[in-house]
């Protein structure tokens, strides 16, 4: 009897970060991050511009490139190449312990009413055509269920399991950095290890003289923030005050 797949989706509390406005400045110094944040915005780095213009949408993305990604989505498979798939371009695997790329970066909780299922920490399920005649089939795998084959048609529900290499497993404490102490991100998304002498060394920096204008927010990092620092990290070099402030209202309480 096969072993039975484990549906369960883990519970992962929200993220959340504290920000230091000057509200006589009107603006972001910097902000208070745990190691989950920072391990999720790292992991942006090995995120394919693929995969980011699938989460944005094609119109989410500043420059050319939704219009690239909308002409191979488009593209006719009479125009692409045999044992060429448009699903590699369109959407690419990233093979990393700190992002899976079948959903927005696992280290934030879903979207309201999304629940993914997983077989497993450690191994990805997919699908391969059910054909036994065409060799070329073979060449083509899926994580999307039913999907057509593109040579022969017939429907891609043969499972099959990708396994990374034993380098690859993320270790007993996933992520990047140590959590051993806070981290200060930047609004420009600048993370350094935060220290009573380095917060000072900010706030002289910030050229800071009323303490008492300062204030601390504790914003709430979810999976529509991180779609949003996903997008603002590619168009803007204030990061925190677009997502968590607003263009309108920095500074604002």
């Amino acid at each position: 009897m096969a072993a039975a797949t484990n549906t369960t989706t883990p519970t992962t509390a929200p993220l959340s970060m504290k920000l230091l406005i000057d509200r006589k400045a009107r603006r972001l110094l910097f902000a208070e991050a745990s190691k989950d944040v920072v391990d999720f915005l790292f992991s942006l780095l090995v995120l394919p511009v693929g995969a980011a213009v699938k989460l944005l949408g094609k119109d989410g993305v500043a420059g050319s490139v939704g219009s690239l990604y909308g002409s191979v989505e488009g593209l006719d498979y009479a125009y692409v190449q045999p044992g060429a798939a448009k699903d590699a371009l369109l959407r690419p695997a990233v093979l990393c312990s700190l992002l899976d790329g079948s959903s927005l970066l696992r280290l934030l909780p879903p979207p309201p009413g999304h629940h993914p299922t997983t077989t497993s920490s450690r191994s990805l399920l997919l699908y391969r055509c059910t054909s036994i005649f065409n060799s070329s089939c073979r060449t083509y795998i899926t994580d999307a269920y039913g999907k057509a084959c593109p040579t022969c048609g017939n429907l891609m529900t043969a499972a099959a399991q990708y396994l990374p290499p034993a380098a690859q497993m993320p270790a007993a404490a996933a992520g990047f950095v140590q959590g051993v102490v806070t981290y200060t991100v930047m609004d420009n998304l600048t993370v350094m290890p935060m220290s009573a002498i380095s917060s000072f060394t900010l706030l002289h920096a910030f050229a800071v003289t009323d303490l008492a204008a300062l204030q601390e927010k504790t914003v709430q990092l979810g999976y529509n923030e991180g779609l949003e620092i996903l997008r603002a990290s590619l168009q803007s070099k204030t990061v925190l005050s677009d997502v968590f402030l607003g263009r309108k209202d920095r500074g604002d309480a």
